[in-house]
């Protein structure tokens, strides 16, 4: 009886022993799995730091890592036979490394004439019989100067009692201001589009030039003319909202918030981008938040057409319940598979290179200026096909990786977006990406690396303004300094009527209009 006891309970420990192994052994194998993909999130963060920056891929180490992949997703032979001719591709344009110097024609020239000693004191013995001519590019900086307004009080003669007659003053950004349009126009273009923060051009000034502005000073002149420019604004902003394809995205933005005492909140600069080759649209808009709220303010509540975004959620908030298609963006989704090319580098590879071709045939519609016809006539021949591809291998390669690992999670991203993804192919004016306007971001990106941080919640949307008037100027190729004055000079005598024939395209227009006619 003892015997049987012992041999059950000795059974009955030699099967608790194997549902604890069982369970180590699938808690080994959890902790294996998640230790692999916190090195592969590490290997990402190492070559996000240190590595390279630039997502091109060698097409040659592309083959090399597609020998071998079998039929783990398709066959790569079949493929080939399927991929469409194309023209050979343009090219690399040759460096020019002989010309280190390219000036304008129109170059003013300022001439120094330097005659011999024995010709000055006697030049009527001399005949001049030619001469040597040697130029040297030369620069003058910047220089300060009073701009003086004389206005002459007149009386009547033999009527002295009448009170004197005198001109009225000439209207200006603000009253009594000491500023003239040129010295705000240099402040705005040197902080908005050569990214010098106001504390340096204080220093600047000073040291170079003898002049002290202080920065306080800079500060309120900046809010006094941008409330004169936010007309122009506001007939921009309404520009981009009557347009039926508009690009969006948003960049972080610290600010110093008075509630939140010794450090900066999080703010963001919002942008709105209309791609039209012809006719251009850039506007910024600045919000303390990144809710859904915020691109119904920048896009207006009554906006209808498509709106081309990355796969944040409040693009999809914002367009629930109305006529808007949201177009997907092919950049974000071709940078998860990028990084995910270390722990899956044959599948990686395969998938990188159909997105190529996609983008290749982009490239191929943009040398050759093709119109949003000939575009999706092209796309539907050629990269509605790959698409589909794609598609199918997304669906077939799923299951296969943990959710979490870098090819999981860029699968996962590509298959959440994939009906906005595929708008592309349907509408000729939109683009594969939004990388037009992450571009805008750009000159944005750049200053605040010198400015650190908005001031105050204020000075954001006042940034938002300058920085809409100078990106436009820069997309129509005028020069900001020009435009700057020039409607910081007309502002104070403009009516609400004539604010849009300011916008940086309309002054172009006008200034261009005279010169197109002479001729």
């Amino acid at each position: 009886m003892d015997d049987r006891m012992d041999v059950a309970l000795l059974q009955s420990e030699i099967a608790a022993l194997r549902v604890e192994n069982a369970a180590l052994t699938a808690a080994l194998a959890d902790a294996r799995q998640e230790n692999k993909i916190l090195r592969d999130k590490l290997d990402l963060l190492i070559r996000q730091v240190f590595g390279r920056r630039s997502e091109q891929v060698d097409p040659a180490q592309l083959e090399l890592l597609l020998r071998g992949l079998g039929e783990t997703v398709i066959d790569v032979t079949v493929e080939k036979k399927e991929m469409p001719a194309l023209a050979p591709p343009p090219l690399p344009r040759p460096r020019v490394t002989t010309q280190r110097l390219r000036v304008p024609d129109n170059l003013e020239v300022i001439r120094e004439v330097i005659a011999p000693d024995l010709v000055t004191a006697q030049p009527e013995q001399w005949k001049q019989i030619g001469e040597e001519v040697s130029r040297r590019l030369d620069f003058q900086p910047g220089k300060f100067f009073w701009q003086e307004t004389v206005r002459p009080k007149y009386v009547r003669l033999g009527q002295r009692a009448l009170p004197p007659v005198i001109a009225p003053a000439p209207p200006q950004v603000a009253e009594h201001s000491l500023a003239a349009p040129g010295l705000l126009a240099q402040l705005f273009v040197s902080k908005y589009c050569d990214h010098l923060p106001f504390y340096r051009q204080e220093k600047i000034f000073q040291q170079r030039y003898g002049v002290f502005i202080a920065r306080a000073q800079m500060i309120a002149w900046l809010d006094q003319s941008v409330r004169l420019l936010d007309g122009i604004y506001r007939c921009l902003l309404t520009d981009a909202r009557r347009r039926p394809y508009v690009q969006v995205d948003e960049t972080p933005v610290r600010y110093q918030d008075p509630d939140l005492t010794g450090r900066c909140g999080q703010g963001y600069l919002w942008t709105a981008l209309v791609p039209a080759p012809a006719d251009p649209v850039v506007v910024y808009q600045w919000h303390a938040s990144r809710a859904a709220s915020c691109v119904a303010s920048l896009l207006g509540p009554d906006f209808r057409g498509r709106l081309q975004c990355d796969g944040y959620s409040a693009y999809p908030a914002f367009a629930k319940e109305k006529e808007i298609q949201l177009c997907g963006c092919w950049a974000h989704a071709r940078r998860g598979f990028f990084e995910a090319k270390e722990s899956a580098p044959q599948v990686a590879g395969w998938i990188l290179r159909q997105i190529g071709w996609l983008y290749r045939w982009e490239e191929e519609l943009r040398q050759k200026q093709a119109g949003p016809v000939a575009r999706e006539i092209l796309r539907a021949a050629h990269s509605r096909m790959v698409v589909a591809r794609l598609e199918r291998a997304f669906q077939k390669l799923q299951p296969r990786y943990l959710p979490k690992s870098p090819m999981g999670l860029a699968i996962s991203y590509a298959l959440n977006q994939w009906p906005t993804l595929v708008r592309f192919l349907e509408h000729g004016d939109v683009e594969i990406d939004n990388n037009l306007v992450e571009n805008a971001i750009r000159p944005t990106a750049i200053g605040k690396k010198n400015w650190l941080f908005f001031g105050s919640p204020e000075a954001g949307q006042r940034s938002a303004v300058l920085y809409t008037l100078i990106e436009n100027c820069r997309r129509h190729g005028i020069d900001a300094y020009a435009y700057l004055k020039d409607v910081l000079t007309r502002l104070p005598t403009t009516t609400n009527q004539q604010v849009a024939q300011l916008t940086p395209l309309n002054w172009k227009r006008a200034r261009e209009g005279p010169v197109q006619q002479a001729a």
